[in-house]
């Protein structure tokens, strides 16, 4: 089953993706107005229920995606988890003992046939597809045995970065990667039904129809349970809040000579059962 987060008529919705359309839920369900509130409240299962065998009411063609869980609390970030990713960097380090991390706030992602911004201040716009977890049910300490228990469903991300901006200090990097607009996500939520789904996805990113990104989830250096059990020691993971799981080689910064998203182009990102994610490049106004 794929969920989505959506506006139609100024209106906003969740719903379920069937054939021939949507079938919108959040009318059915008024105390729960965001799939995040769904989750909170234990009622992801009877939301699904409900959608099952009921006809569309909504055209895909009619509605703007938006975030697939739109008032996530927290959106924390991979990087470095693919093999050689590591060597792109070129100083030659040591592979990581444990996950790089950064947050990024709901405001620099889109969602599924938005654009995305290229800001005024650079032209080191960059695409980096990810596919993203997102945790249904809460827990802290979490072990890796039970991790993929919390997880309710799947997405994809392009986690847009401004790459002159996550050198600007010594340390971080929350600049480049919380320009508005700059990134995406979407389009479903797509639901976990057994831990196998997730193990061995093969994810790609392509600009203008080239792929520049392909490798496996079965090839990550931390696999989804051990994201999980390591976020969790430090923070306490809540319904929503979406774990964006890092990207394969590829990225444009990494081409000789590097090759940086110019308006007009379009980036896709596709996985196995997710869809494709698709945003085409403009520049800020």
């Amino acid at each position: 089953m794929r969920l989505a987060s959506y506006t139609i008529g100024g209106e906003q919705f969740y719903g379920a993706a069937v054939e021939g359309g949507l079938v919108p839920l959040s009318p059915l369900f008024p105390e729960w107005p965001t799939l995040r509130s769904v989750m909170a409240a234990g009622g992801l299962s009877k939301v699904l229920d409900v959608a099952a065998g009921r006809m569309p009411e909504h055209s895909v063609s009619d509605i703007v995606f938006g975030l697939p869980v739109p008032d996530s609390q927290k959106i924390i970030c991979v990087g470095i988890n693919y093999p050689a990713r590591n060597d792109e960097y070129g100083d030659n380090s040591e592979a990581p003992s444990y996950p790089s991390l950064f947050v990024r706030f709901p405001g620099s992602f889109v969602g599924h046939g938005e654009d995305i911004v290229r800001p005024r201040v650079s032209d080191k716009f960059d695409y980096e597809g990810e596919i993203a977890l997102v945790i249904g049910t809460s827990g802290r300490h979490i072990s890796e045995s039970d991790a993929l228990s919390h997880v309710a469903g799947m997405t994809l991300c392009n986690d847009g970065t401004i790459r002159d901006w996550v050198r600007h200090a010594k340390f971080n990097v929350t600049q480049g990667k919380n320009f508005e607009r700059s990134g995406s996500m979407g389009p479903w939520l797509s639901i976990l039904q057994s831990p196998e789904q997730i193990r061995d996805i093969r994810l790609m990113t392509l600009v203008n129809g080239e792929i520049r990104q392909s490798d496996r989830t079965g090839r990550m250096t931390f696999p989804p349970e051990r994201l999980i059990s390591y976020i969790s020691t430090f923070t306490e993971l809540q319904p929503g809040d979406v774990i964006v799981t890092g990207t394969p080689t590829g990225a444009g910064a990494r081409a000789d000579p590097p090759i940086y998203l110019l308006p007009g182009d379009m980036v896709e990102v596709e996985a196995d059962g997710l869809g494709v994610l698709r945003n085409r490049v403009v520049d800020e106004g």
